[in-house]
């Protein structure tokens, strides 16, 4: 195949593109490089069969030209990170909204089969845990900035899984949970990365609240491989929503003791009100579990990699020259 990557000098985007030129297919990869990185592609690029496109996924012309005769999509571009939601909610709302359609559009005009990326956030306030496909959603208000993200990602499942039912558009979304491992940056509030840096350069883990607030992280290998799967039956797929990520539960402080274990740091742990750590407009989120028996039957989905093989990628990934 030949697929076009959105996002693809990102850290789950580049990762992708990897393998799939290891799987013997051709990529594009389409980014504006606004928190994506070109050193990511630096092992992609020097291959046969990769392409770089710099651009904006809201340029539908572009979007076209870089699509052309692509076998598939997988649509990863997207404004990430809380401090970045919270700080910007109109251009989050506008590239994850707006530019989405205009991906869609082009993969409906050509027929190409696409692979939308959405995130466990559209499930916003539920209780229920885990988190099922099928769960109602319930948002925080307008008033408060961290919801545009979720707001944008779920007008993208219903914008696309309408065209799929209306249009026959083959698309396939999937929603992720903390996808973590080597390559993903510190700067826009990922919390493994920035705990990590902390750690290796000696610095208090500034842990937000009281550190009781739990996650489940998946490594980015693991999704890799969900994605292969679904691109290798994605006609199949077409109309499903999965939920990738790994189930296993653990408190942001139980993670900060982690990441001083396996970095061998001697630095302190300090607690920051989330008011301190974010400006007005953030609300926390105390669960987020996913459950993955649907992804299990469909592309028989499996988290391999643990949480210390998981830090260790992210902890050589940090003392890699490139990432310096």
């Amino acid at each position: 195949m030949k697929v076009l990557v959105t996002g693809g000098a990102g850290f789950i985007g580049s990762h992708l593109c990897d393998a799939l030129l290891d799987a013997g297919h051709e990529i594009v990869a389409l980014d504006d490089l606004s928190t994506g990185n070109l050193a990511n592609l630096t092992g992609a690029l020097a291959r046969r069969g990769s392409r770089f496109v710099h651009g904006d996924i809201r340029d539908a012309l572009l979007v076209e030209r870089s699509m052309e005769g692509c076998d598939a999509v997988v649509h990863l571009a997207a404004r990430i990170g809380l401090r970045i939601i919270v700080e910007s909610p109109f251009d989050t709302l506008d590239v994850n909204a707006r530019g989405t359609e205009s991906v869609v559009q082009v993969a409906l005009k050509r027929k190409t089969p696409i692979l939308i990326t959405s995130t466990s956030e559209v499930y916003g306030h539920s209780t229920k845990i885990p988190s099922n496909e099928g769960d109602p959603i319930c948002f925080g208000s307008p008033t408060v900035g961290r919801w545009s993200y979720a707001c944008a990602k779920a007008y993208d499942e219903f914008y696309s899984l309408a065209l799929q039912r209306e249009r026959a558009l083959p698309v396939v979304v999937v929603r992720l949970f903390n996808t973590v491992g080597a390559r993903q940056s510190g700067r826009y509030g990922m919390v493994v990365p920035r705990l990590t840096a902390q750690a290796l350069a000696g610095e208090p883990l500034t842990v937000y609240g009281d550190g009781t607030q739990t996650r489940c992280f998946c490594s980015v290998r693991d999704v890799t491989d969900a994605f292969m799967s679904i691109l290798r039956d994605i006609g199949a797929l077409a109309g499903e929503v999965l939920n990738i990520g790994n189930p296993r539960e653990m408190t942001i402080l139980d993670l900060a003791k982690r990441i001083l274990e396996r970095t061998g740091s001697k630095s302190t742990i300090e607690f920051v009100p989330f008011e301190r750590a974010y400006p007005q407009g953030f609300e926390e989120i105390m669960r987020r579990v996913p459950d993955i028996a649907k992804a299990r039957r469909a592309i028989s989905f499996e988290p391999k990699v643990g949480l210390d093989e998981i830090l260790d990628d992210v902890i050589a990934g940090i003392r890699a020259p490139a990432h310096r």
